[in-house]
């Protein structure tokens, strides 16, 4: 019984947590077409675009917790779904990159253009990190405390190289099926020659810092919240 209660407050914990991030993507929508309507054109509509595949990793990682409880990670659906959240998860963080478009903005309303910007990255951001929150827990389920913050400081690496591939690289997560040969030799070719290709340092750990930095208040704040007593 008490089993079951537990479970129907996590699913309308969860739930209610869907809607939010519903209506904060409406939000940024609304803003979005509103400023189409101020400045009479669509620029920027990348973003809808980059926020629509921010959702993937979280959508994905609800699908990867739910059938782990009934298989083992290691099992052909487990491990599809784990490389496809991988594959997508930088996409969430990437949208940080975005703002640099800002400076081009050439709107009506710069001030409304830098709000309706932080709405789409924010979004982005919380989108990945709750997906990032799932699978860290579900690591630690299987795993040490320290094995698991490793694996998610590594994922955590990885998405910021990812960022950087996608933003000075010019390449997105569709050329890793359509033309990974020329994926792979970019990446290869700044990864034997580094020093020719000093960018690569100072914006790979720009982002990591960042990220990590912000995925560790997000990770003890949801165990102060946890640990706190109940009014």
């Amino acid at each position: 019984m008490l089993y079951l209660d537990s479970m129907r407050l996590r699913i309308g914990v969860r739930n209610q947590f869907l809607l939010a991030l519903a209506l904060s993507t409406f939000v940024a929508l609304g803003l979005f077409v509103v400023r189409a309507l101020r400045n009479g054109n669509s620029d920027h509509s990348y973003l809808l675009w980059n926020l629509a595949l921010a959702w993937l990793p979280l959508l994905l990682a609800l699908r990867l917790r739910q059938e782990l409880r009934t298989k083992l990670w290691s099992s052909w659906t487990t491990l599809g779904l784990s490389l496809a959240w991988l594959f997508f998860l930088p996409n969430s963080f990437y949208m940080i990159s975005d703002i640099i478009h800002l400076q081009h903005a050439g709107s009506v309303d710069i001030l409304f253009d830098a709000v309706m910007f932080a709405a789409f990255v924010c979004l982005g951001l919380v989108l990945g990190f709750s997906s990032l929150y799932l699978v860290h827990i579900e690591l630690k389920k299987r795993l040490s405390s320290d094995v698991a913050a490793s694996l998610i400081g590594g994922i955590i690496f990885l998405s910021s190289f990812a960022i950087y591939i996608g933003r000075d690289l010019r390449w997105n997560s569709w050329d890793v099926l359509t033309n990974p040969h020329g994926l792979l030799f970019d990446v290869s070719d700044r990864l034997l020659q580094p020093s020719g290709y000093g960018q690569i340092l100072i914006t790979v750990m720009s982002f990591f810092v960042l990220l990590a930095g912000l995925y560790a208040v997000l990770w003890a704040g949801t165990r102060l919240a946890r640990n706190s007593p109940r009014i």
